[in-house]
């Protein structure tokens, strides 16, 4: 009688892999292939070629090479397989490469989560520890909500990386607590609070001189993520005939945090000319502190009887919506 043993450790595999299968290999030097590591070293200069294994495939790759539309990189969808060329590699091109199989049904595709493949790739460069950004000063905005990443990143994995704060002159430690190192993201601060706020930079050294990064501001964020914080107000909620009426729409919230607005308004029917404008700044409240305050106001010339009614706004962000209303009557 067969054991039915391998039938079980058949069925498990086969389990198993329903759940993730990688589909990213790498090409080798005379047409070999392995699977990438999770991540790889290579030193500046040296191309690579990966290849995922499906007949539509989706890449991401640091965005620093969508910035300048690089001609360096290459990205081919052949029968059997996706393909990301990077030719002459620099260490700015430093970071995750990934791809997943799209299920497309139409015009209309999703991802595949069982089948992806990543690897994080350092193309180490002595004369640029850090990877390279394009600006020389970055803000860092401090959500109590939610951690928050300092993004110095190395090119050489081994590096010895540190947190110094401006001023006063000192080293920030790292406990593996409050604040962490992670070599593919940079120092992270899981608990942000005020007491953070202030210009840090971060320092490099292997095996030869130092190298600083570039500076960050941290700044504090008082508003709670989510939902837009709305408020609505009139310039008056009683108008006589040929008056000219503002309402106004105001959103606090987060600094980097977008927010488009739209409105229904009673002569909107009867397409009534309004004039609808939408603005934005960051203010501060003490020091360290950022607020965003997005507006938007209708205003409505010659005030009439169809102008009556509820003005309607709502307010619409990555984490949700709100909508508000006042009413303004005719006297």
């Amino acid at each position: 009688m067969k054991p039915k043993l391998p039938k079980l450790k058949e069925r498990e595999s086969s389990d198993s892999s329903t759940k993730s299968q990688s589909i990213m290999i790498q090409v080798m030097d005379k047409g070999r292939f392995q699977k990438p590591a999770a991540t790889l070293s290579l030193p500046a200069g040296q191309s690579i070629e990966l290849r995922c294994k499906g007949n539509k495939i989706g890449w991401s790759y640091p965005s620093y090479l969508d910035t300048f539309k690089d001609s360096r990189l290459s990205i081919k969808q052949l029968d059997r397989y996706g393909q990301l060329i990077l030719a002459n590699s620099t260490a700015a091109d430093s970071g995750e490469y990934s791809c997943w199989l799209l299920l497309c049904n139409g015009y209309s595709c999703k991802k595949d989560e069982s089948k992806t493949g990543s690897t994080y790739i350092f193309f180490t460069d002595k004369g640029e520890l850090f990877v390279p950004t394009s600006s020389y000063f970055e803000i860092v905005y401090l959500n109590p909500d939610k951690p928050a990443v300092i993004p110095c990143r190395v090119t050489i994995p081994s590096a010895k990386v540190t947190l110094h704060r401006e001023f006063p002159a000192e080293e920030i430690k790292t406990d593996g607590t409050n604040i962490i190192y992670d070599v593919r993201k940079g120092f992270i601060y899981q608990h942000p609070t005020s007491d953070h706020i202030g210009v840090v930079y971060c320092r490099a050294e292997s095996q030869g001189a130092p190298q600083i990064s570039i500076k960050y501001q941290l700044l504090y964020v008082e508003v709670p993520s989510g939902p837009p914080s709305t408020t609505i107000v009139a310039s008056s909620n009683k108008a006589e005939g040929g008056d000219n009426v503002n309402v106004l729409c105001i959103v606090l919230g987060e600094p980097d945090v977008e927010v488009e607005f739209s409105w229904k308004y009673p002569g909107e029917e009867y397409e009534r000319p309004v004039i609808i404008q939408d603005s934005w700044r960051l203010i501060n409240r003490g020091i360290g502190h950022t607020t965003r305050i997005s507006k938007s106001v209708i205003a409505i010339e010659d005030f009439e009887t169809i102008d009556a009614g509820n003005y309607i706004c709502t307010a619409q962000n990555l984490r949700g919506q709100t909508t508000v209303a006042t009413r303004v009557e005719l006297t």
